[in-house]
């Protein structure tokens, strides 16, 4: 077995298949595109989803790709065990209706033990099988594998939902005995026993039927182009070549836990797992922030962000464990950068975007620890007024889930005060979320069966960049699933030799028109164009009269339809180098819609916009559009275009020939769409809206040319009515004439206030005289009759400046709500009784909810109808 390093083996692996005539793809951002079913790419495969499922077809069947993947599912096992991680690389090689099993098998064995390749002892080996899969038995044999190594397993078949199934083959390596210590051998891997001798390094999935899950397996049909998904772990495969006693002491993590060694003072023993569980928690953790960050995700509070914000403040809270106590993620970001730069350079070209986000959201965090504190201290004296002392395991939950508090961390701070915690509860809690999380993966990772038809429709079919009409031959109709040689009413699909016809992609939508016959008759009408699976534009049209295939047509696109929304499209390349200008480098396209009568972009952003930046944004647009400048088309290959520094779009694929669009030395990017020839055309751009969708993303909405004219015409309207209310003689005198009403406002409402506090004065000289003297302490427990909540505090502040007991309870009913508030000295709190305690009490019993803290609390109701019970319970409490 050779020495390699992680760079060597991911290089290797890839150098092997493109020697066998494979597509070496680039790892893909782990922030799916296009794909709404997955949260993260979590595979190899993921990416490649559309190729398998018929929907698009590959320049090249053969494919390879190291792709980095981001897992959460198992999140409490990663640093427990010896192979668990969030973040990981999947090598895999792919093919796409092209070679099956004897090359794949043949392939694995041969880069695995060849002393060329890996150069592994093939007597190391072995591999699972499914059971009836009786040709890859035969197929390792051939290759010289020992029987006594081929294991049938029942559950080696790949198959999540509708879709591509099939029998896999997985490979294992033997670590040998010493990792054996009661010797039980070949029966860990044929019983599926966890172990940490019998090592899976790579999986080959034999995908050739259609799952159906409302039939029995053997009843599956094959399907028309069968296919090889192969993935295997570089984690595992490197930790197995440097010999390792686990992934975590290999390079891709242990320049991670050098650098924690030196921060934490402590040292990483590989051997004592109890003590290193942080140090692999950190490292991992680090590198899914990193590059994820780097990919445009960013913390929040839902769908990534949350993922995210999760995975910190875990690292966080495991950084205190090892004696860490300041912010120091965002200073690892520079280790995992060199680690992986050989193959992934964009982490070191983004370090310091990375290093500023982590480090807000650390510090942010170290905040936010107070407040889990204060969340702690309040269940448990919430609990010490209830007089139990077990703290149920939702609440645990909470904490660990929300303020990325350890259980042990929970359990120690309530140990100490005298309290059990509910652990069974807790471990509920977990697991239903767990189940949560596995739910929607097994929902979301199959993919759609492939169409036949569409696939293998390889006819030619040519867009034109420059005609709006053209006469072109019908070379095929579809009618859903079939065929046809003529259609003469009803809903097909149409490819023609040569189209004007722009189908959707990029952000750009479809163009819309007529197809006429020689007499200049319509005969349909197009009202959608998709892209087929190998590229041909598909008309989907609605027909009015007979088409026959072969015959020549005319095809007339809407122009002016076309003209608006390459308007909009232009404008959407001058709105990207806008944000990067002045938002930062980091504000990249996340998503975008070029419609008829408007524009959408998605940005990614760790911070809200302020108006000045949009109006920034808005203007320098706008300064673009009416300097002229020239909109220049050119034609290149892929190379050339990154050399010119053309800015390859988020998600987009592109092929060895491109398409840059120039707008001066303004803006550069690679595009396929279609654009004004000069930004003067667009007329003007104005912002409908800016806001966020998202963890780290923004939209922004905006209108041009007619569009842009009817919403300031809309304004200006609005505009002139509020002038002629305010009677102001002129425009420019509006602003003025709304300060001056707003400054009369703001003397009302003191005036306002004042007279509120008279009248709580002098209601106060009648609920005061009706003080009770209970046990403890002296209270007052009133209804009164006041008109809002603030005439209720001001009766609170005359009780404090009186003194007229040690407890205030009042009760307003107003209309079909209940305001109630709660006030108590300092010598009631010595006799335990606070205010934000004794509210929760009282507000359930109006259908209601409050809080607040020991000296005063309110809290709001919607049954009128209870307010005699919160006396009466006052009154029980405090007599």
């Amino acid at each position: 077995m050779k020495e390699l390093t992680s760079s060597e083996v991911r290089q290797m692996f890839l150098d092997f298949f493109k020697s066998k005539g494979h597509s070496v793809e680039p790892s893909a951002s782990l922030v799916p595109v296009n794909d709404p079913t997955l949260l993260w790419i979590n595979s190899g495969v993921a990416t490649l989803k559309k190729y398998f499922d018929g929907s698009a077809v590959p320049e090249n069947p053969r494919i390879t790709n190291a792709q980095k993947s981001i897992r959460t599912n198992d999140i409490e096992n990663v640093g427990k065990t010896a192979r668990h991680h969030t973040m990981f690389e999947m090598l895999g090689n792919f093919s796409i209706g092209d070679y099956f099993r004897d090359e794949a098998i043949s392939w694995a064995f041969e880069l695995l033990t060849s002393a060329e390749w890996f150069d592994f002892p093939a007597e190391k080996l072995y591999m699972t099988y499914y059971p009836d899969d009786k040709a890859t038995y035969e197929r390792w044999l051939s290759l010289g594998v020992e029987a006594s190594h081929l294991i049938p397993i029942e559950d080696n078949f790949w198959e999540i939902g509708a879709g591509p199934s099939g029998p896999d083959t997985e490979i294992f390596f033997d670590r040998g005995v010493e990792f054996d210590p009661e010797n039980i051998g070949i029966k860990l891997l044929a019983e599926d026993i966890e172990n940490d001798r019998y090592i899976e390094i790579w999986n080959i999935v034999l995908s050739q039927f259609n799952a159906d899950p409302n039939i029995p397996r053997q009843e599956y049909q094959e399907l028309p182009h069968k296919n090889i998904d192969t993935g295997m772990g570089l984690e595992r495969m490197v930790s197995i070549i440097q010999n390792a006693p686990t992934n975590f002491e290999t390079d891709l993590f242990l320049p991670i836990i050098r650098e924690l060694e030196k921060r934490s003072k402590k040292s990483y023993d590989p051997y004592n797992h109890e003590s290193n569980i942080s140090f692999k928690v950190i490292a991992d953790h680090i590198r899914s922030l990193a590059f994820a960050i780097g990919d445009g995700a960013l913390p929040g509070n839902e769908g990534r962000g949350y993922v995210l914000r999760r995975l910190l403040r875990r690292a966080v809270m495991h950084g205190k464990k090892i004696g860490i106590e300041n912010t120091f993620l965002f200073s690892l970001v520079g280790v995992v950068a060199q680690t992986m730069a050989s193959y992934y350079p964009e982490i070191l070209e983004q370090q310091a975007f990375i290093e500023k986000v982590i480090r807000n959201e650390e510090e942010t965090f170290h905040k936010t620890i107070d407040a889990g504190s204060g969340m702690l201290t309040e269940l448990l004296e919430e609990l010490r007024v209830k007089g139990t002392k077990t703290l149920d395991g939702e609440a645990i939950f909470k904490l660990y889930d929300t303020y990325g508090f350890p259980v042990e961390l929970t359990e120690e701070v309530a140990g100490d005060a005298g309290f059990e915690i509910d652990h069974a509860g807790f471990e509920a809690a977990m697991q239903a979320q767990q189940n949560r999380a596995r739910k929607a993966r097994n929902q979301t990772l199959s993919m759609g069966t492939q169409n036949q038809l569409l696939t293998e429709l390889t006819i030619q079919s040519e867009f034109s960049y420059t005609d709006y009409q053209l006469t072109s031959s019908l070379v095929a109709i579809i009618d859903e699933t079939r065929s046809l040689d003529e259609i003469t009413k009803g809903d097909a699909m149409l490819v023609f030799s040569h189209t004007p016809f722009y189908a959707e992609s990029g952000g750009q939508v479809a163009d819309h028109g007529q197809i006429l016959n020689k007499a200049g008759e319509i005969v349909a009408e197009v009202i959608d164009v998709q892209k087929a699976p190998n590229g041909q534009p598909l008309h989907k049209v609605n027909v009015l009269a007979p088409l026959v295939k072969d015959n020549g047509y005319v095809l007339k696109i809407n122009q002016a339809r076309r003209s608006k929304v390459i308007k909009n499209h232009t404008a959407t390349h001058l709105l990207h180098a806008a944000l990067k200008n002045t938002l930062g480098t980091h504000a990249n396209q996340a998503g975008s819609l070029n419609e008829e009568t408007f524009l959408r972009f998605d940005f990614t952003h760790f911070g809200a916009t302020t108006s000045a930046e949009i109006e920034q944004i808005e203007h320098e647009v706008n300064q673009k559009i009416w300097a002229a400048l020239p909109v220049e088309t050119i034609e290149t290959d892929i190379d050339t275009a990154k050399s010119m520094g053309a800015m390859a779009l988020f998600g987009e694929k592109y092929g060895r020939d491109v398409r840059v669009v120039r707008i001066a030395d303004y803006s550069l990017e690679l595009c396929g769409g279609t654009h004004v020839r000069n930004t003067s055309e667009i007329g003007v751009f104005k912002i409908v809206s800016e806001q966020g969708i998202g963890s780290g993303t923004r939209r922004i909405v905006a209108v041009t040319s007619r569009e842009a004219y009817e919403l300031f015409y809309k304004e200006e309207r609005e505009l002139v009515q509020i002038q002629q209310q305010l009677k102001a003689p002129k425009f420019d005198v509006v602003a003025t004439k709304v300060e001056s009403l707003q400054e009369q406002l703001r003397t009302l409402q003191k005036e306002n206030e004042k007279l509120a506090t008279r009248l709580a004065n002098q209601a106060s000289s009648a609920v005061f005289d009706h003080v009770k003297h209970g046990s403890k302490v002296s209270y007052i427990a009133e209804k009164v009759s006041v008109s809002e909540m603030n005439q209720l505090r001001a009766l609170a502040d005359s009780w404090k400046q009186k003194q007229a007991s040690d407890v205030l309870v009042l009760v307003l009913e107003a209309g079909e709500k209940v305001n109630l508030l709660v006030a108590a000295n300092e010598k009631a709190n010595q006799a335990g009784i606070k205010a934000g305690e004794l509210i929760k009490v009282l507000a359930p019993l109006v259908a209601g909810g409050g809080g607040g803290r020991a000296d005063l609390a309110q809290a709001g109701g919607k049954n009128p109808a209870g307010i005699p019970a919160v006396l009466a319970k006052a009154d029980e409490l405090l007599r």
